[in-house]
Parts: C-alpha cells; structure tokens; sequence
C-alpha cells in the first residue's frame, strides 16, 4: 500500500476512509494529534510520542479509545503495512461524534484517526530561509491541538514570501515557529525557550539537548530575545520530521554561519540517533 488512513478500526487508503460528518472535529478542531516518522517498519521515538499524546488529550479531557501500549502496537502494525522505507506517520483522537454542541458529554469515547504516507527527510546541510512574526496564538501551545488555522496562515504567508518557516515572538521574546521549534548556538552554548505554555515541547528538540549532552555541550532552556536571535552564531529549526535544520537568512537578511563545527556536530549526532534507532542509513525513502 502507498498510503494508509485509518478510522475507528476503519482501514483503506485517504481517499477510501470516511468520517461521520458529525464528528466534533468538523465542527470545533476538537482534538489533538502527533506525528513522528517511520522507517524500516520502526516509528521513531515511539514512546515519546506518545506520552505528549496521552498528555494533550488529557489536558483537553479527551478519551482516547485504547491504552498507550495498544496504541503503539497499532502504529508500528500500519507503518509494515506501508511500501515505502521512510513515511509520515501522523495521528489523532478526536473527542467523537454526536450532535453539535459547544459543550460535550463527558463520557463520549474518543475517534482515533492514522495516516501514514511517503515522506522524504530535508538534508540537514541544506540552509533554510526564514522570517518573523509577532506571536497572535493563544495561550495553550503546549498542547498539540488540531486548532492550527494561525500555523496554517503563517506557513502560507511564508511560502508566498518565499520563506521556509517562522519564527514567533510574544514582544521580544522568541517563541518558536509556526510549525517547529528554534534554537540557537551561540558562543558555544546552545541555548532553547523553556517548555510552558507558550511553546510545543518538541520531541526533536528534546533529543537534540540531549546530544548535546552527550556533546559535552552546554545547554541554556530559558527565554531570549529576538535580538539575541538575529546576532545568534547559528539559528536552528527542528521538528519530528526534521531534525535538525539551520538558517542561513532572516528576512532576507544573512543569519548564522559563525558556528559550523559545532552545529555539525549536533547534527551528526542526531542522525546517529535516527539510524541507530530505525536501522535506516539514508534520509531518502
């Protein structure tokens, strides 16, 4: 099979899985999702996943229908079912189907949602482009939810501009990005937003700290500026579906460059990590 959706025990490709119509998602993006990728049948990091799944859904006050372990062998059963080495393993739970009603019924069981496509991984030495936007969201970004409309507007505004991602900021205090984390290095220490509640606690961006722990390098979790951004030695862009990404521009303006050795370094070591882990020796599916 070349793409997989699952539905509430329902299986087929995207286009054959139906959804009730009154499903709350339609109506409200009632729900919370995670996503990692897949390759030679292993879904990466697997456990971490989905601990920050069973975490949003329990903040949201969302039943997910089946246990963690249950849910787990579940993944890893539909990513073999997949032809190709390296996918987009994506999930959701939504908190169910009954009439529209801004509030719900407790005890509605969750709809669990998979899809699991091809995916490609960026080369991490390939430069990204990137701008800035004043942070708008809400106050619940520690929560994976399916409310992405203010992401999905920024991402687009990106792309017309030509840009890879955003970066948010809430005053002069950088955040993160419309749909990644970012970090930086500078004067050898790399320094990241703490987790709370105005940013996701990126998965990637957890295990990269972790490397550079391993690296023996110093790592500062506390908030900086955007100044200290602009200025910073190399300005990195993570995600579950890429690791460890650098910029090389800023609105159009020259940004990083000044570390290479040690953003190598991290790099290297995260992907270490990922073929360690999955058996993979490529990033190419």
């Amino acid at each position: 099979m070349e793409a997989l959706a699952y539905y509430d025990g329902k299986i087929g490709t995207p286009s054959e899985v139906m959804v009730p119509f009154n499903d709350r998602v339609h109506f409200f993006g009632d729900g919370c999702y995670d996503a990692t990728v897949g390759a030679n049948g292993k879904v990466y990091l697997l456990q971490d996943h989905l601990d920050r799944f069973y975490t949003s859904a329990k903040l949201l006050d969302i039943r997910i229908p089946m246990e963690k372990e249950a849910l787990g062998k579940l993944l890893t059963e539909l990513l073999q079912k997949v032809d190709s080495k390296i996918n987009f393993v994506y999930w959701q739970v939504t908190r169910g189907v009954e009439e529209r009603n801004h509030v719900y019924a407790p005890d509605t069981p969750g709809k669990l949602w998979v899809l699991i496509r091809p995916q490609k991984l960026n080369d991490p030495d390939v430069p990204i482009a990137i701008n800035d936007e004043e942070d708008t969201r809400f106050y619940h970004c520690n929560i994976k939810t399916l409310n992405l409309l203010p992401s999905v507007m920024t991402a687009q505004r990106a792309k017309c501009k030509g840009f890879h991602e955003t970066v948010f900021h809430r005053g002069e205090i950088v955040t993160e990005c419309a749909h990644s984390n970012v970090s930086v290095l500078k004067d050898g220490v790399f320094y990241s937003h703490p987790n709370d509640e105005f940013i996701l606690r990126g998965i990637a961006k957890t295990h990269m700290i972790q490397a550079c722990y391993r690296l023996g390098i110093p790592v500062l979790e506390k908030p900086y500026t955007f100044e200290f951004l602009k200025n910073a030695d190399e300005i990195i862009v993570s995600s579950s579906s890429n690791f460890c990404l650098h910029a090389s521009s800023l609105n159009g303006q020259p940004v990083g460059g000044k570390d290479p050795a040690t953003l190598k370094a991290i790099q290297d070591e995260v992907l270490r990590e990922f073929y360690d882990y999955t058996g993979c020796t490529t990033l190419q599916g």
